[in-house]
Formats: C-alpha cells, structure tokens, sequence
C-alpha cells in the first residue's frame, strides 16, 4: 500500500443508494440523474484532472436526501435534485478559484 495526496481538488460524491421503495433513498430523487449530469458538466468544462464524480452507497443520511457531498472541502448538500446542479457547479467552480488564488 501507499499513501498519496489526492490528485483532486474536489471529489464529488453523489449518493444513488436504492432500497427499492422499502425506505426513503437518495436514488427516490432522481440522484442518478444528478449524478450524471454533473459528471457531464465537470467534463465539458474540461476540469476532469481537478474535479472527481463518483456515485456512492449510502452515506447514512438518506432521510436527508439525495445528498452531495464535496470533499476535502467538507461541503454537503441536502436535498438536492437535477435542478441544484447550477448551484453545485457554481460552488465547485468557486472553490477552484479559491484554490488558484491560494496557490499564487
């Protein structure tokens, strides 16, 4: 094993747990779609090399869902659907200028 540093300025994880109807689930509101369209967006931006997608299981917090949370920034979202993808971008593209202007 070794350790590295992540390559990503931010890591996106997108729940789209499904309990098939049995419990409420992040997968309930649509986060698949979520899930791709910001896939999508990070890619026609071209922020690929800074910006990771990835969908995830439960994150336990399916009550509150569908969920997005954004590390190493600590940043959740709640509640959120395909039409907060704007406001997600909108904040990954902010902590990226963020982290340009701390670089410099």
């Amino acid at each position: 094993m070794q350790e590295r540093k992540s390559p990503y300025v931010c890591h996106v994880f997108v729940c789209t747990n499904d309990r098939a109807g049995v419990r409420k689930s992040c997968a309930d509101g649509a986060s698949v779609t979520l899930h791709r369209q910001l896939k999508e967006r990070i890619a026609s931006a071209g922020l690929q090399e800074l910006v990771r997608v990835s969908s995830t299981a439960c994150q336990g917090q399916c009550e509150h869902g569908p969920n997005v949370m954004i590390y190493p920034q600590g940043i959740w979202f709640s509640d959120a659907t395909p039409n907060n993808s704007d406001e997600i971008i909108g904040k990954i593209e902010f902590l990226l200028t963020q982290q340009r202007e701390s670089a410099t």
